[in-house]
């Protein structure tokens, strides 16, 4: 029998950010944090946490830190184009300058029209850009430090559509967003900022991106890249680089997809978005500035979607009518938790492609991979503080079982049930994006759990005993 007890600590009350989260319908009735439009978000080292609401088109910015003072709310002026918000994202900028303070985060929204908008925590618009004519289901930015089958370089921001998922690399990010913070900061843009969210999508310039077409089997409800694979059998001398991506949805419980990368493209676009974006940016801001009185040019239409690069469908597993719903990827992307529609949870081992294990009777649950420190003797050899590493923790399994009011810890890949713990209703559970560990230190892998209507945050003890 596994262990029920008091395992969360609580990291913040954000009661005092309440006025702020009101905006996104705190308090407004019970449970008002199940709603599916309502889109919560927690920053590197849950530092802040985002809340978007789709059906009144917001978004809020509560810092953790102090209790949730100072927190921003930002209401995009989101027309017929743009749609409403369908995602919310944190994508951390590494740049020395930037510290760790707070301009080395930007929290990126997605529309359900295809549309991304970059913000910083002060609530200025970074960047603005149309990446495809469909509603955005998720975006996610990965570390790639422990990528399964070597390393691919860069950190990355996926973003999901039915049936089509990009691929930004984190280097393109950092390059453009980084140069955005700067124009903020120095004040030499401010006119532009005024005028943020009307502003033309070609006056940020274009983040190269990578975008396929995955709906072979099917159009999807979730999806992701899990890292790099091999090339083809008769593609082994190319430099290529191929990724795997999984996806799942109502046609097909599970689908797998080779992701040939557009090599041309990218190269193409990074020159562009380096030089001729940045060109044209100072120029039309100088303009702004120099001729205030004439009148401004019409509005440019929408850029025409750019071309998918080649896709090949590796396998699927179709189970009428079990349906995909939720994708969840372990930190090396060596293994998926996937829901579906009948309250059973696969775990998939996502470079065999196999089940390595199933659960049963977890409807609406969702899924979140964390790291235990199993290590007891350890932890109780010495009353000296102790810096853990990587191999002191062990990779579990966090399954928050809303009907059941409950959230389960199993360790990976076959082991047992290690945690029970109770939660109350009207609560999620959330994942910082990034963890930026230092090199003296490890940052293990943390779940966080999000009351919405007592605004408690809490994270999962990782010592157990």
């Amino acid at each position: 029998m596994a262990p029920r007890g008091h395992h969360l600590k609580e990291v913040a009350l954000l009661a005092s950010a309440s006025a702020d989260l009101a905006a996104a319908g705190a308090g407004e009735r019970e449970g008002w944090l199940d709603d599916p439009a309502v889109i919560p978000s927690l920053g590197p080292r849950a530092r802040a946490l985002a809340v978007a609401s789709a059906a009144r088109s917001v978004l809020v910015i509560a810092p953790v830190a102090g209790g949730g003072d100072g927190g921003v709310t930002v209401e995009p002026a989101l027309g017929l184009e743009e749609g409403r918000i369908s995602a919310v994202e944190w994508v951390p900028l590494t740049a020395e300058e930037h510290g760790e303070g707070e301009e080395g985060v930007a929290v990126v929204v997605g529309t359900d029209t295809g549309w991304l908008l970059f913000y910083s925590l002060a609530g200025d618009l970074l960047h603005k850009q149309s990446i495809y004519p469909a509603k955005i289901l998720k975006l996610n930015f990965r570390e790639r430090k422990e990528n399964a089958w070597e390393d691919s370089g860069s950190d990355e921001l996926s973003v999901v559509f039915p049936g089509v998922i990009a691929r930004f690399d984190g280097a393109d990010l950092q390059s453009i967003l980084q140069k955005s913070f700067q124009d903020v900061n120095s004040r030499l843009w401010k006119d532009k900022f005024e005028e943020e969210d009307a502003a033309d999508e070609g006056s940020f310039g274009r983040i190269p991106f990578q975008i396929w077409n995955v709906s072979k089997f099917g159009s999807c409800a979730d999806a992701a890249i899990v890292g790099l694979m091999p090339p083809p059998l008769l593609e082994l001398q190319s430099s290529q680089r191929h990724y795997c991506a999984i996806t799942v949805g109502e046609d097909a419980v599970v689908s797998a997809y080779r992701l040939s990368e557009d090599r041309s493209r990218s190269l193409v676009g990074a020159i562009l978005s380096r030089g001729v974006a940045a060109t044209f940016s100072t120029i039309s801001s100088l303009s702004k500035i120099l001729w205030r009185s004439e009148a401004s040019p019409p509005k440019k239409s929408r850029p025409k979607p750019q071309s998918f690069a080649k896709t090949s469908p590796l396998t699927c597993l179709k189970d009428s009518p079990r349906k995909g719903e939720r994708l969840t990827l372990s930190p090396s992307g060596t293994l998926a938790a996937i829901t579906d529609s009948l309250g059973r949870i696969l775990l998939l081992d996502t470079h065999a492609l196999v089940a390595v294990r199933l659960w049963k009777g977890y409807r609406d649950a969702s899924c979140l991979f964390v790291e235990m420190l199993l290590n007891k003797d350890k932890a109780s050899s010495s009353s000296m503080h102790i810096e853990y590493t990587k191999r002191d923790y062990c990779l579990c399994l966090a399954i928050h079982a809303p009907r059941k009011g409950i959230i389960e810890v199993w360790k990976m890949r076959t082991g047992s049930r290690i945690l029970t713990i109770p939660c109350p209703k009207g609560s999620r559970i959330l994942q910082p994006s990034a963890r930026l560990s230092s090199s003296f230190s490890y940052a293990p892998l943390e779940v966080y759990l999000f009351n919405g209507d007592s605004g408690q945050l809490s994270v999962l003890n990782s010592h157990l005993g």
